[in-house]
């Protein structure tokens, strides 16, 4: 047993279950601190909000790299989606068992409840992200439930003053959020976005046509309409439209050396990105003219049919000018960047 108060370090995300267990440790005063996680696919934006909320210390740790790896190669499988949630759990103790040891916490706690998601928080998989991880794991809101910890047994922790939440019912938590006047907290939504079927879907098609994609390419995804083309030599390209200024402005700080933008002259329109992982891509023309349709039908591009690099831009041209309404049925100039 740690001579002097006890000191715990908390995966939070900034839901009402990781803020509830930070209550639960404080109640029996354990200094208590936070540590979010963040990559392509979450951020720390909820978890800062709701840190500042109860008077959290949050550590913020970039583990992107590390979470593109599991992604493509999840020794545990998927959830519904995308999602390999037990190997990334397993990775996240795993780093904050290294922050403990530099840093000499006591132990390790998440807001964790038995039962609440059917892929990663049944008993059998807590089970196996502590054995990946080789590191035990006190879960104060379902404690009661699971096997008494060794955390428990020395003493940093009273097990009599932990919990036995299960299930989906937020019933309980409901309950707690009075009982410790909490306010402002997130609704229970996953804060993943590879639990979310439309970005899964879109994510999926860039592990089939690219095996080696990276971080900046995910991102990518995240920030317009997304088209893939053929081009003769067999390779993938891809296109992304933005939706709105803010997309416009990312995909513009996302562009790489070998990436083509292309935007509409004198009207207000979408920003365009052209990314091939070949050879580089071939642009003549610095400007291009293209008459717009005042109705396109998908199916008239051919996308899917091989394509030259004259072809492709001229479809990304015609995209990006439809997605212009102010730009159908006319003649306008494309800068190609």
């Amino acid at each position: 047993m740690t001579r002097g108060m006890p000191k715990a370090l908390v995966l939070f995300s900034g839901g009402l279950d990781s803020m509830l267990a930070v209550k639960v440790l404080q109640a029996q005063g354990i200094e208590v601190y936070g540590v979010c996680f963040v990559s392509n696919f979450f951020d720390s934006e909820k978890a800062e909000k709701a840190a500042d909320s109860i008077g959290l210390k949050l550590k913020i740790v970039d583990i992107g790299n590390e979470i593109l790896e599991i992604v493509k190669n999840p020794p545990s499988g998927y959830g519904k989606n995308l999602n390999p949630c037990i190997d990334c759990h397993a990775f996240m103790i795993k780093k904050a068992g290294e922050i403990i040891k530099a840093e000499k916490y006591d132990f390790i706690a998440t807001g964790e409840v038995l039962g609440q998601r059917p892929f990663s928080q049944t008993e059998d998989a807590l089970k196996r992200v502590e054995r990946l991880s080789d590191i035990e794991v006190l879960r104060p809101l379902s404690a009661k439930l699971l096997a008494e910890t060794k955390i428990e047994k020395d003493g940093l922790v009273n097990r009599g003053r932990l919990l036995n939440i299960s299930g989906r019912s937020r019933d309980r938590q409901t309950e707690l959020v009075e009982k410790y006047n909490l306010k402002g907290y997130a609704t229970p939504a996953g804060g993943c976005l590879l639990t979310d079927p439309e970005f899964a879907q879109r994510l999926m098609k860039m592990m089939d046509y690219w095996l080696n994609f990276s971080h900046n390419d995910v991102e990518l995804l995240k920030n317009g309409r997304v088209f893939w083309l053929n081009l003769k030599t067999a390779e993938k390209v891809l296109v992304v439209i933005g939706r709105k200024h803010e997309e416009n402005e990312k995909l513009k700080k996302l562009v790489q050396e070998k990436d083509v933008l292309l935007e509409i002259e004198k009207i207000m329109g979408p920003t365009t990105l052209i990314r091939f992982k070949g050879s580089e891509f071939k642009v003549d023309d610095k400007q291009n003219k293209i008459l717009i349709p005042e109705e396109l039908k998908m199916s008239e591009l051919h996308m899917d049919t091989e394509k030259d690099e004259k072809d492709i831009l001229n479809i990304a041209g015609i995209l990006t000018g439809y997605y212009s309404t102010k730009a159908r049925g006319k003649e306008i100039k494309i800068k190609i960047k």
